[in-house]
């Protein structure tokens, strides 16, 4: 399969969307969420800072005309899900027209996940909605899971997570994505594993979808614990009813380190606009977005 993107465009014509509030490592602004409905831009992105100093401090919904220049319309905060840190939040619009926001909560004093949803008529309502708790845990009871992708097929919900296992202390960075499936995008089946990492390569650390498109997903891979915040993506080709990782990655990398949480939004005309969280050159991350042919 040939990469469906162009490599050097994606780059040099990306434009920057949000900017961490300081400019060190361990200070984010990324993993985001899009959505484009009747002629409007969509995005949630989670803020952090440094460890010891708040992490993941914060989940943010903007709107925007061009897909470029966001105004924040809603705030969720992680003392709002009595949790140590939020991670990267998925934004879903129901084919009813509500919305919701899949929120990654940590465990206070713990290395386990779990996800939270909030659901309001309007995205500017969001941050007032009550959260429920939606995945307490991976298929396996009491392993972490965070940061879900999630599609409606017409039919019936899917989610891919990044689902950490916890049985050894000192190696709970390890992650693989798993499948769920639902039929009201609440209660959720776990439906297997989509992917794992390869074996002595560059993803064998972990995988994580971050973009799930018809044929094909994104995802974050690492090699080992050392380059945990610091992936880099691959691609993942549909194997009839499973995923394969497609030779030759990682197909996309920052000059400065990590390139993550890649998110890409079809268009009608063909084009596609992608989302991604960079590494910079002073450590921290910041949020871009390229408008791509399709």
């Amino acid at each position: 399969m040939t990469l469906p993107l162009d490599v050097d465009r994606f780059l040099a014509d990306a434009e920057l969307v949000a900017a961490p509030e300081d400019p060190r490592p361990g200070s984010w602004a990324g993993g985001p969420s899009a959505q484009f409905v009747d002629g409007t831009w969509w995005l949630a992105w989670r803020l952090r800072r440094p460890v010891g100093e708040g992490r993941g401090f914060a989940n943010v919904v903007g709107r925007s005309a061009d897909g470029v220049h966001f105004t924040p319309v809603a705030t969720v905060r992680r003392e709002s899900f009595a949790c140590d840190s939020l991670e990267r939040p998925a934004l879903v619009r129901t084919p009813e027209g509500r919305w919701r926001l899949y929120v990654s909560c940590a465990t206070p004093g713990t290395t386990h996940w779990r996800v939270d949803l909030l659901e309001a008529a309007r995205p500017e309502e969001l941050a007032g909605a009550p959260a429920r708790t939606v995945l307490a845990s991976g298929p396996v009871p009491g392993s972490a899971v965070k940061d879900p992708v999630i599609r409606h097929d017409g039919a019936r919900w899917h989610l891919w997570a990044s689902v950490h296992p916890l049985d050894d202390p000192d190696a709970t960075d390890r992650m693989t994505t798993e499948h769920a499936v639902s039929a009201d995008g609440v209660a959720w089946t776990w439906a297997g594993t989509s992917l794992t990492g390869t074996p002595g390569g560059w993803d064998a650390r972990g995988v994580r979808f971050t973009a799930v498109l018809d044929g094909f997903a994104l995802y974050d891979g690492r090699a080992s614990a050392a380059e945990n915040w610091e992936e880099r993506t691959g691609v993942a080709v549909r194997d009839g009813d499973g995923w394969t990782a497609l030779p030759g990655g990682p197909h996309l990398q920052g000059p400065d380190g990590g390139l993550r949480y890649a998110d890409a939004v079809p268009l009608p005309g063909g084009d596609v606009r992608w989302f991604y969280e960079i590494t910079r050159p002073d450590g921290a991350h910041e949020l871009r977005t390229v408008l791509l042919p399709g």
